[in-house]
């Protein structure tokens, strides 16, 4: 049977999709005006894409940061994430401070889950998790491909690898250039969550071609799905009240 994981009173796993929305401000003042905003919305989780950050260099800024967010958000779940320039992110860091950031935020007491890019070294990413863990933060371990959709044996094999190594919730995002690819995206999906997960997952075909993967997680498998308020994090983002809107007229039929 798949277990559930729970945040701040929120279940992700069960029932529809939960929603995500970033958090991309630039400097502290724009995070603090976004974070009112968000506050607003009918979302479950915001994730703060700190390599948005202009401060991204200096840990010490990004925990006064994150406390003014965190005091802002006060019972909404938090995600974590530096997303690297190789998978679509805003900058690029060393691997050395990637892991050093990850860990102390881990540690701060101020968020409940970060997410940890699949494609660096195994033991790395075991270490964080396990210090994570520790501090009761659960772990996105994640992939993104912005140029194509890989085989559909590939992403259930990526997924199946964040799974083993320890991840408490497993991404995958890809760029499709055909309904075909969308497809490919949906029907792996399916199967890892007919055959193999055992926890929840994250799946999302990217653009405009990919948004239905977006909408239809309850159907699929997929357990968490992002959408936009004042600016998208990434492409195929669609404003979070008609994300809403779209699961709650799938939940309400199936």
């Amino acid at each position: 049977m798949k277990k559930t994981l729970t945040v701040r009173g929120l279940t992700i796993g069960e029932g529809a999709p939960k929603i995500c929305v970033p958090l991309v401000g630039e400097t502290l003042s724009q995070l603090k005006e976004e974070a009112v905003y968000l506050k607003t919305l009918d979302l479950d989780v915001v994730e703060w894409r700190v390599d948005f950050f202009e401060h991204v260099d200096d840990i010490e800024e990004i925990k006064a940061a994150l406390g003014e967010i965190r005091a802002i958000l006060t019972d909404t779940p938090i995600i974590f994430t530096f997303r690297s320039a190789k998978e679509g992110g805003e900058k690029e860091i060393s691997t050395d401070y990637y892991f050093e950031l990850n860990k102390i935020i881990a540690g701060s007491g101020q968020i409940d889950i970060i997410d940890v890019e699949l494609f660096n070294e195994g033991n790395d990413i075991k270490a964080i998790i396990e210090l994570a863990h520790r501090y009761g933060v659960f772990v996105i371990i994640s992939n993104h491909d912005f140029d194509k959709t890989p085989s559909k044996e590939e992403i259930v094999s990526r997924l199946r690898k964040a799974m083993e190594i320890g991840g408490d919730i497993p991404k995958i995002a890809v760029m499709p250039r055909s309904s075909t690819d969308v497809l490919t995206l949906l029907d792996a999906t399916n199967t890892m969550n007919e055959q193999y997960a055992d926890r929840p997952f994250i799946t999302m075909s990217m653009s405009g071609k990919g948004l239905i993967s977006r909408i239809a997680g309850e159907l699929f498998g997929s357990a968490l799905t992002f959408g936009a308020a004042k600016q998208a994090s990434a492409p195929g983002q669609i404003d979070v009240v008609e994300l809403r809107r779209a699961i709650n007229l799938l939940h309400s039929n199936l």
